[in-house]
């Protein structure tokens, strides 16, 4: 896999939401004023985007995109579920859209408390939001179960290496 990891670039998404401590804009987000990112959606340099939450859009800037295609490299996602239908949508075949589910809502609460990062009110949302989420898992390519990480990262490895090599 290592060999792999040199031929895959990760998309950084944008996005409205203030930083959490520690983030750093241009490697966990490209965090973007709202005006900023509405103007973005008007000069067509999304690939994608979502308001995610009430007030929070995310998207995949084009740019990010051009960047990894120019290093001759294949585009690892990471965003929201209508944003992985999107990108499936587009790129079809050439795409492999998997789903990343956790165990179940209880686990999913959990991981959340112990992260820290958001408050009552977001957690509901955020709970909510996993449970629409959900009903999507079906239109996925692949479903892989989040319970022990690093079975989860040797599967998706494996589900990557395939799809890469069968690709190339």
């Amino acid at each position: 896999m290592e060999k792999l990891q040199h031929q895959l670039g990760f998309s950084v998404s944008a996005t409205t939401r203030q930083p959490r401590p520690g983030e750093v804009d241009g490697r966990e987000y490209h965090f973007l004023s709202e005006s900023d990112f509405r103007q973005k959606m008007e000069e067509n340099a999304f690939l994608e985007y979502e308001e995610v939450y009430a007030g929070i859009l995310y998207g995949t800037l084009w740019s990010e995109v051009e960047k990894i295609w120019a290093e001759n490299k294949m585009v690892v996602f990471d965003v929201d579920v209508k944003g992985g239908l999107n990108l499936k949508r587009k790129f079809g075949d050439k795409a492999m859209a998997v789903f990343l589910r956790p165990p179940n809502v209880d686990v999913l609460l959990e991981r959340l408390t112990k992260r820290s990062t958001e408050v009552e009110h977001q957690l509901k949302e955020r709970i909510a939001k996993a449970n629409y989420e959900l009903s999507f898992e079906n239109q996925y390519d692949v479903v892989v179960v989040n319970d022990v990480l690093e079975e989860t990262f040797e599967t998706c490895e494996k589900l990557v290496s395939d799809f890469y090599h069968k690709e190339s």
